[in-house]
């Protein structure tokens, strides 16, 4: 069984890529992260990238030639697997068919339940409560054309407390469920490449 080389795409903090650097460091990935790619100039997980001498990488968004920048990079750096965390942006098409079946996505919810468009971040969890609902989670898929529509890899549920905001919530699911589930879906491809 070999590791996979990694390429990870964030747009935010980047605590769901920090589950993978450690998870990397202390040996319960075999894979290895090649590069971390976000499209906000600003965002945290370049900083957590450059901190363990990784390469961190901005590709500005607003360059009409974004996403085949962004393709090519993956590309140059040889990147067998990408990784969605916490990545804000619709993937290109192109970019879906050159890594047909090596691209993955963590999501904050049950899905299908509170997936597609519009349900991103806090949103998610606002509708959630909203709704009533007993149980949350997250959910790590393979990404197709769809907006969180591809095949499910790994999903956990948790209890929806009656005393939970968004915000609380959102904190539990990503400590509870998020950062353990993404290292256990990236491992279970480890075990198939």
């Amino acid at each position: 069984m070999r590791g996979l080389r990694l390429g990870v795409l964030v747009s935010g903090s980047g605590s769901n890529l920090q589950s993978i650097i450690d998870a990397v460091e202390n040996g319960k990935l075999k894979s290895q992260i090649v590069c971390v790619i976000s499209n906000k100039e600003q965002a945290y997980g370049l900083e957590r990238a450059r901190g363990h001498n990784l390469p961190a990488i901005f590709i500005n968004p607003k360059a009409g030639s974004y996403d085949e920048v962004l393709l090519n990079t993956l590309k140059e750096h040889e990147v067998d697997l990408v990784v969605l965390a916490g990545y804000l942006k619709i993937i290109d098409k192109e970019l879906i068919e050159a890594y047909k079946g090596r691209i993955i996505n963590i999501h904050p919810s049950l899905l299908p339940k509170y997936g597609g468009k519009g349900y991103y971040g806090i949103h998610v969890h606002e509708a959630v409560i909203a709704a009533g609902e007993k149980e949350s989670g997250a959910t790590v898929h393979h990404v197709d054309i769809g907006i969180d529509t591809g095949d499910t890899i790994l999903q956990r549920k948790l209890e929806v407390y009656a005393e939970d905001t968004a915000e609380s919530l959102q904190k539990r699911i990503l400590s509870e469920i998020e950062h353990k589930i993404l290292v256990e879906a990236i491992a279970l491809l480890e075990g198939r490449a």
